[in-house]
């Protein structure tokens, strides 16, 4: 049973429309009935092949006939009422289910069966159930449409007027994409009276001047708002020249936004009443909600399907040409321009909006999402995919509801428009307690950059160098690689560019010689013709200028950065040295940046002679870094979306009824025993070094016996529940060379941790290699974690790791290989030969695929994996389960 079953969520239809969506029981009789019986006689029929005044009665006893194995019945509710019935009947054998759907008259073509069969599907899949079977008339085209449109594979066979459907429950690519196309058409629609509001009332507006409403009102009205506006007041007949009226419900027209300003405790029933008048949205800026406040405000919205953004948030804006709606309490109006911009806090919206409108870049959209009760980063993703008038995403997310629905969003959109965030939250004071080396690892931080990483978003660490990543994605083209010319009339400051490039991980690549002997001929006497390029003080503005051009259009580099200081010499001959870089004629094929350490502003958009801007930093590294955020996105769009491998020999089955069995016996969860670890383990394939379970000391020298290699040196390893760090806590011995080693190693460990060891592991000396760490961690919000990197003792000492979230593609696999400072180990290192390569991607995409069935696996740590030539063996596994519904991040629902 998934969460759906357990508590009622609610979900967008097509066109919108906010609907509840709860299980279906006994109490619900009446309200079955009254769905049939209003239906129309037509409808009737291609529901139950005929119409009959029983009908009504037997699907009501049917969805009444209280719990029971194998059938489950949702309902879709508005406002009180069932528009919308779907439910299964388990058939013999236990793997397809017989299922109905029927929707209310007047609520047809508004995706309601459609969206009650997604999450029907979904608790199947729980059950595991494999495949609907439906009958349905042939002339039934919408119910038949509604099959062939879900994404899941459909197999129709004809029998007369019949036709009998049978949908496999296949959650595959091309099923999650007609979900996200189905949501985001949605989430767009359901947002236009948030964000393209025709009608606006300001809540909590004072009649003096002072008020957050207030100045909404004021910055409404100044706006040049292409719609109506009200406020609302008690005791007010106007507001600041705005007509007012004393409640909601006596304004002149139904507004489709409401912003709220009023006290906390106030917020919930004007929200109420905003809902009972038909406002489709709320924009709210009070703060200090408490929970019971905040549980009020949420049901009001949902109860009658409003949109919320906030509360505690500065506003939202939109300066497209038919609305130009400023609802904040920002001091200037936000410039019109196509950044779209949605932050959590305040302050940083002020700062993103200040910075965009004096660089000339300016917002299409702005949203301050606040708490974020309702509207999210996701959400305004998908608007600003739609909205036709936006070329760049600026966020600001303080936390996420939905990390993996959100990385998929913004892997689509990153497609089409940068995606830029300033990576909130990175200190370690958040790093959690850890009770293995992949919880250990796996630092707020890392699971953040992960997620940014595989869903190309550009993360910066400060607001300040987002603007300037943001200024140079707007002003050029991208870069086709990370190679940079570094031009300068002053050696001194060229030589301080070039280190901020490398030190930003560009490249300073020599010069092909053609361009280096062009170069001479361009340049004064004196000049550095190779990489750093020195023009010297006494260059020119037309020689500065050539020489540009020829950079940018040589395939040697892929960017020129242009340092300039004031020089006499330039003062004297009226030469103006800036001029050089944005007069040349034509666009250029790569981009510039300029360095101007006399300019006062940190990163100005300077305007060049008919193609764009050119960015001009007064500080090399911002500029070094700006460039270095294009290149990572470059290097992203070229690469192919990565796939998932198919795994052909996993055992999905057997590995969840392990789970299953464990927690049944232990149902707070643990450690798992090495016997239960490694099988598995074994269900997908992931290879240990041989060992056995020893219970006393003559079954451990037994068992040394039969392992022995060819040296005969054996380990031996205490065992007891909870225990993680064998090093740490001495129980290992290593080396063990003959039987009476054995037993001393035995009695040891026995007379130091007495009854609290249930046993011993006894396994085989492993041969030299490379030791490695792999390992999963669920976290919390962004679920499962798969972590690599150097491991043995040191693992967490040298914090030498990569993650990524799974399920994992080939290029995550790949990505996860090659960024650890270790990764020259696996490729051959100073004449070592190379790990085995393939084994060690299996071994990744084995635990990714492990981590992705199992959400009850908390951690899974395998440290030491020894990788060599020959393959790769977990000589130390730990597992831990804990009790945990699975969860689908892709369902449809509101938060």
């Amino acid at each position: 049973m998934t969460g759906i079953q357990e508590a009622p969520v609610h979900a967008l239809l097509a066109d919108g429309t906010t609907v509840r969506i709860r299980q279906a029981g006994p109490s619900d009789r009446e309200e079955v009935r009254r769905l049939y019986e209003e239906m129309s006689p037509q409808n009737l029929r291609l529901r139950f092949f005929s119409v009959s005044p029983s009908s009504a009665r037997q699907a009501a006893e049917r969805v009444a006939g209280g719990a029971r194995s194998g059938y489950r019945a949702l309902a879709a509710e508005c406002g009180g009422r069932f528009v919308g019935l779907a439910d299964y009947e388990v058939l013999p054998g236990g793997g397809t289910a017989e299922i109905s759907v029927a929707v209310a008259d007047g609520w047809h073509h508004r995706g309601v069966a459609t969206l009650l069969l997604e999450h029907l599907a979904d608790a199947a899949r729980t059950a595991g159930i494999t495949a609907f079977s439906a009958d349905a008339l042939a002339e039934n085209h919408d119910v038949l449409k509604v099959f062939h449109d879900l994404g899941l594979r459909v197999t129709r066979h004809f029998d007369g007027p019949e036709v009998h459907c049978t949908v496999e429950l296949t959650e595959d690519e091309a099923y999650l994409s007609a979900v996200e196309t189905r949501g985001r058409v949605a989430d767009v629609i359901s947002l236009q009276p948030l964000l393209r509001p025709r009608t606006v009332t300001v809540i909590g507006a004072g009649r003096r001047p002072g008020s957050v409403g207030r100045a909404i009102l004021r910055n409404i009205d100044n706006g040049s708002y292409a719609g109506r506006l009200f406020a609302v007041h008690p005791e007010a007949v106007a507001i600041a020249g705005v007509h007012a009226c004393r409640s909601v419900a006596d304004l002149p027209q139904v507004p489709d936004l409401a912003v709220i300003a009023v006290p906390a405790a106030a917020v919930p029933d004007v929200a109420e009443e905003c809902g009972r008048a038909g406002v489709r949205a709320l924009l709210v800026v009070s703060a200090g909600l408490n929970p019971q406040e905040s549980s009020a405000l949420m049901e009001a919205c949902r109860r009658h399907g409003m949109r919320l953004a906030g509360p505690n948030c500065l506003g939202l804006a939109n300066t497209e040409d038919d609305v130009h709606l400023d609802a904040t309490f920002a001091a200037r109006h936000p410039g019109p321009g196509t950044a779209g911009v949605a932050v959590q806090s305040g302050g940083v919206g002020i700062a993103l909006l200040d910075g965009l409108a004096r660089l000339g870049i300016g917002v299409s959209t702005f949203v301050s999402l606040g708490d974020k009760y309702d509207v999210s980063g996701n959400d305004m993703l998908q608007w600003w995919e739609s909205d036709r008038h936006t070329d760049l995403a600026l966020l600001h997310l303080e936390s996420f509801g939905n990390p993996r629905a959100f990385s998929r969003t913004a892997r689509r959109v990153a497609r089409a428009i940068p995606v830029l965030t300033v990576d909130a939250g990175r200190s370690e004071a958040g790093r959690r307690a850890a009770a293995s080396h992949t919880a250990a690892a796996a630092t707020p931080t890392m699971t953040r950059q992960a997620l940014f990483t595989q869903a190309g978003i550009t993360a910066t660490r400060t607001i300040g160098e987002l603007l300037d990543t943001a200024a140079l994605l707007h002003a050029q083209p991208l870069p086709h690689g990370s190679k940079v010319a570094v031009v300068s009339n002053a050696g001194g400051a060229g030589v301080l560019a070039a280190d901020a490039c490398v030190d930003a991980g560009l490249v300073i690549p020599a010069l092909a010689a053609d361009v280096v002997d062009e170069l001479r001929t361009l340049l004064p006497d004196g000049a550095t013709t190779t990489n750093p390029v020195d023009v010297t003080a006494a260059v020119g503005e037309e020689r500065l200028r050539s020489c540009i051009s020829l950079l940018a259009r040589h395939g040697t580099v892929d960017s020129v950065l242009v340092s300039l200081v004031p020089t006499a010499v330039a003062t004297a001959t009226g030469e103006d040295l800036v001029r050089a870089l944005t007069s040349a004629p034509g666009p250029l094929a790569r981009p510039v940046v300029a360095v101007l350490p006399a300019q006062a502003a940190r990163v100005e958009l300077l305007p060049t002679a008919g193609r764009g801007t050119v960015p001009a930093y007064s500080d090399a590294e911002d500029a070094a870094r700006a460039l270095a955020h294009a290149a990572t996105r470059a290097g992203w769009l070229a690469r192919q979306p990565g796939a998932v491998p198919a795994l052909p020999d996993v055992e999905t089955v057997r590995a969840k009824d392990l789970a299953t069995a464990y927690l049944t016996s232990h149902p707070e969860g643990g450690w798992l025993d090495p016997q239960t670890t490694a099988a598995l383990l074994g269900c997908y394939g992931i290879r240990q070094i041989p060992w056995a379970w020893a219970r006393d000391e003559d079954e451990a020298v037994a068992a040394a016996e039969r392992l022995a290699g060819p040296d005969g040196r054996m380990v031996m390893k205490a065992y007891w529940p909870g225990l993680v760090h064998k090093s740490e806590q001495h129980a290992l011995h290593l080396d063990l060379q003959n039987p009476s080693q054995v037993r001393a190693a035995h009695r040891d460990l026995v007379t130091r941790f007495g009854d609290r060891m249930t046993g011993v592991v006894v396994q085989p000396l492993a041969e030299r290699g490379t030791e490695l760490f792999a390992g999963v961690v669920q976290d919390e919000v962004f679920g499962p974690l798969v972590v690599f990197g150097l491991g043995g003792t040191a693992t967490e000492l040298l914090a030498d790791h990569a993650a990524r979230l799974a399920p994992l593609t080939d290029l995550d696999v790949h990505d996860l290989l090659t960024s650890p400072r270790c990764s020259p180990l696996l490729f051959g290192y100073a004449g070592s030969p190379a790990v085995d390569l393939g084994a060690l991607e299996q071994l990744l995409h084995r635990l990714s695929r492990m981590a992705a069935d199992l959400p009850q696996l908390a951690e899974a740590d395998l440290n030491p994996v020894l990788a060599g030539p020959h393959g790769v063996t977990a000589l130390d596994t730990r597992v831990r389960l804990v009790p945990r519904r699975p969860h689908d991040p892709y369902l449809r629902r509101l938060r």
